[in-house]
């Protein structure tokens, strides 16, 4: 039951941020799951959850997707997620938490500094395609697609619908290899099952926290939120190695 009440709360935890922000929901998730199940089930415990409640998303933003950015986005991760799912099945546990570390940290890094992608369909697929491999090794495929679309003049509303969109897609393409490598089971089905309405209660009250601030104020929040997550995932990573 401690392990159910701890996913529960590292999911119900990410949502909120994916509520305030729009993104980040594995950045947080993962990681905070891997504290109590190996990273491997929580990689796949997100991407389920990602498949779950994106169909749902896509269907109801549909209007507001960029629909030549996502096919762009989408191409490149077809290409990326098989390399990400060969290091995530060769990598040990601890090492895994290590690498999550480091790229949730490698993310505030670009939030802070606002890093700038130049817009175009070959950037597109090029972020499409880390996305992809981040996706596969670790079911992040936000930090590339985030800062691309953020440095091209596409509307808040869009952007935000483009990506959950692009998430959902990454997830549903990285689904047939996670069964192919034997990693979806009873317990992450049922585990990601029964996070589903935390999933989806943390995204609403993360959203009614979202109109009560300013960009500033939430970017700030999600940054907060993001760098606790990597410390404590990068600790228990290190400890575990020696």
């Amino acid at each position: 039951m401690a392990t159910f009440a701890l996913v529960f709360s590292a999911v119900f935890i990410a949502a909120v941020l994916r509520g305030i922000t729009g993104f980040g929901f594995a950045l947080a998730a993962v990681p905070l799951v891997s504290l109590t199940l190996p990273p491997a089930e929580a990689i796949v415990i997100a991407i389920l959850l990602q498949c779950m409640v994106g169909l749902r998303e896509i269907v109801v933003m549909r209007h507001q997707v960029v629909l030549a950015t996502l096919k762009k986005l989408s191409i490149g991760a077809v290409i990326g997620t098989p390399v990400g799912l060969l290091g995530l099945h060769m990598l040990s546990a601890d090492a895994m938490r290590i690498v999550l570390a480091v790229i949730v940290l490698s993310a505030l890094v670009a939030m802070v500094k606002q890093v700038r992608i130049a817009p175009g369909p070959r950037q597109a697929m090029g972020a499409g395609l880390l996305s992809g491999v981040f996706s596969g090794l670790a079911a992040m495929p936000g930090p590339p697609a985030v800062a691309y679309l953020l440095s091209t003049a596409t509307p808040p509303a869009q952007t935000r619908a483009t990506l959950m969109s692009f998430f959902c897609v990454t997830s549903l393409i990285a689904l047939p290899g996670l069964f192919a490598e034997g990693l979806v089971g009873r317990q992450t089905l049922l585990m990601a099952a029964l996070s589903l309405p935390l999933l989806m209660l943390g995204t609403y009250f993360g959203e009614k926290v979202f109109r009560r601030l300013g960009e500033g104020g939430y970017q700030k929040a999600a940054i907060a939120m993001l760098a606790v997550t990597a410390l404590i995932t990068a600790a228990h990573g290190i400890s575990g190695l020696f």
